[in-house]
């Protein structure tokens, strides 16, 4: 894994300042601490970063250039098919100089233009400088798994892997996007193409951008994945058997590597079965890590151990104090934007004790948005079965006053409180699913957000987030909706973005089998009532694992690396919130309402109210606020 960088001044052809994206650069050092690189040439400047994993000789080096010079990429990421076209370049005439995946891409674009992205198989970012066309073109792979960050105006763009890249040119203006800031208070991200600056933006999952001296075009999608195959006609026995067959290929092609290799293993059904695909394809036994908490709620030791023990792997555990207030700083600053999924902290641990054993760690992400495995799919499921019997008379008339008088159940996951249920059936099953998805309350909100920051979002609604894709979606089939909704925007906005920088952050190389395009293309064909049976989750995942897995790894209730939030903020992290959320700094930048923060606080170390993951949302926009407009 790497880390890009680069800057055009297409309009005036003035010349890159070389010191500028050297500190561009450099500020990445983590994402590939192995070897650096720079290009500039005129009005064109491409900065890299190296974290060594295919040819570790110094023909892998980046810029890498075609046997002309007039192409030269900057490249993040792993292409798993690049020996397939390698050969057929050859005998088209293209010379190579290295054995990497990198400089496949150069050939290809040569041969298919912008369309060459159409061949590649793999996680990725890049950037490509086309001399003779004076074009630069910059795409990331189908689901979002590499970044892209770009700045640009009537005069240039400056891009990198990183938020924090981009921040290194003082002339960029840091002004704070309040409706990224609204979605982030709703979803704990920021999605995409937004980023928390108003001037800066994320190149979407699946697109192109493309940059010539007239200026920019694009983005534009070269991808999506459709639900409008379903094989109704098909039995479980298919199902389950191209389901491994495809499962082990998309693993075994991300194998793949020149320095040592392992697996993430948490107990769960997608790690475990990550591990046994593994193990199918390695003559050697798999290197398996894991952690665990103190606290046993939070420990899954005992199942990750049942696994590595069944497959033989070279196993290594450890058991940490969920310490966040050590690594706040840390993990804020490798985030770049407000981010508050909890669990970055346990992917930070996992991550660095991973790295003391290999360098490239494969994980199973997706198997819950391949095969409907977050108990919000079945909730909304019922919802949505409820919603379309009752009569909309008696929704308005019976149960929204109901609903609002309810009285509200903290302790309880939101999906599963009778007044969110109640309000939910009477809404959409689209708006229904936004408030599944999103963290405050519309009565929150009033109370929450300050008069000036309304005012500044008042014609914004982050619903359209959702509905977006929602309507996007090739389906009628609600569960299919919802599925597809969250691989385009919790996916990519959330999961691997967490994994990408806590991995990152320990020079980490993170691949995901259940993310390659083609087993996602196949897990989108299979019918909805394959994924949800009943309140069954995974149900084809796991008929299809029942081999090569135990019962109590693939029908034990689902964990996930959840952490004691509610406790952190009576305990631990007490302090810290009153010397930053609830300070006069912060109260003074006019964002939210004193007395309601207040309110909160009280009611939250009463115990009267668990607000948990709403402080750490505010904390962590503390700290960004510090860290980066700050500091």
């Amino acid at each position: 894994m790497c880390g890009i960088t680069g800057i055009y001044n297409f309009k005036d052809a003035s010349k890159v300042e070389a010191e500028l994206l050297q500190r561009m650069t450099d500020v990445m050092q983590h994402r590939g601490p192995d070897a650096d690189g720079m290009y500039v040439n005129g009005n064109i400047g491409l900065g890299h970063r190296r974290l060594s994993i295919i040819d570790l000789s110094e023909a892998g080096r980046q810029p890498m250039f075609s046997d002309d010079q007039h192409l030269a990429i900057v490249f993040n990421g792993e292409i798993y098919n690049f020996l397939d076209y390698r050969d057929d370049l050859q005998q088209r005439g293209h010379k190579f100089h290295s054995k990497t995946d990198t400089e496949v891409i150069i050939y290809l674009y040569r041969e298919y233009r912008e369309q060459c992205v159409q061949y590649l198989r793999g996680m990725f970012a890049f950037a490509l400088w086309d001399e003779q066309q004076q074009q630069l073109f910059l795409a990331v792979d189908r689901l979002g798994q590499k970044p892209i960050y770009y700045y640009a105006d009537e005069d240039r763009i400056v891009f990198g892997s990183e938020l924090k890249s981009l921040l290194q040119d003082p002339s960029i203006p840091k002004e704070i996007n309040h409706e990224a800031l609204y979605d982030y208070l709703m979803y704990l991200y920021v999605p995409a193409p937004k980023t928390i600056f108003k001037h800066i933006y994320k190149l979407p999952p699946a697109h192109y951008l493309i940059c010539r001296p007239g200026g920019l075009r694009g983005p534009y999608e070269y991808w999506d994945l459709s639900f409008n195959h379903v094989e109704e006609h098909q039995h479980e026995p298919y199902f389950c058997e191209r389901l491994i067959e495809l499962f082990e290929e998309a693993t075994r092609i991300r194998l793949m590597s020149e320095v040592p290799l392992g697996a993430f293993l948490s107990g769960g059904i997608d790690s475990s079965g990550v591990v046994a695909m593994m193990a199918k394809s390695l003559t050697t036994p798999v290197v398996t890590t894991s952690i665990g908490f103190e606290a046993r709620p939070f420990n899954e030791l005992d199942y990750a151990r049942i696994v590595s023990q069944q497959y033989h792997t070279d196993h290594f555990e450890r058991v940490v104090k969920a310490d966040a207030l050590s690594i706040l700083d840390k993990i804020v600053w490798h985030f770049d934007e407000p981010f508050a999924d909890s669990s970055a902290v346990p992917t930070y641990y996992v991550s660095k004790l991973s790295r003391e054993k290999v360098t490239v760690a494969l994980a199973g992400d997706a198997g819950d948005e391949n095969f409907a495995g977050y108990a919000k799919y079945s909730i909304d499921m019922q919802e949505h079965a409820l919603r379309t019997r009752i009569p909309d008379s008696i929704k308005r008339a019976i149960i929204a006053p109901l609903a609002n008088i309810y009285p509200q159940w903290d302790w309880l996951p939101q999906y599963l409180r009778g007044k969110f249920f109640l309000t939910n059936l009477t809404l959409s099953h689209a708006y229904g699913f936004y408030r599944t998805n999103t963290y405050i309350t519309q009565q929150e909100q009033n109370q929450l957000f300050s008069k000036d920051f309304k005012r500044s979002t008042q014609d914004y609604n982050p619903f359209t987030v959702i509905e977006q894709f929602y309507k996007k979606a090739d389906t009628d089939d609600p569960l299919s909706k919802m599925q597809y909704v969250d691989i385009k925007n919790y996916l990519p906005g959330d999961i691997l973005v967490k994994v990408d920088r806590m991995s990152m952050a320990n020079s980490l190389e993170v691949r995901a089998p259940m993310l390659d395009h083609k087993f996602m293309e196949f897990a989108a064909t299979i019918p909805s009532h394959f994924k949800l049976r009943g309140r069954e989750k995974k149900y084809i995942l796991k008929k299809a694992l029942t081999p090569y897995l135990p019962h109590d790894i693939l029908y034990r209730k689902k964990q996930g690396f959840e952490v004691p939030l509610d406790r952190w903020f009576r305990n631990e992290l007490k302090t810290l919130v009153q010397e930053t959320v609830l300070s006069p700094k912060a109260i003074q930048r006019g964002l939210f309402n004193p007395e309601y923060l207040t309110r909160m606080w009280q009611q939250h170390q009463s115990g009267q109210r668990n607000f948990g993951t709403n402080f750490w949302t505010l904390l962590m926009f503390e700290l960004w606020y510090r860290c980066f407009m700050e500091s």
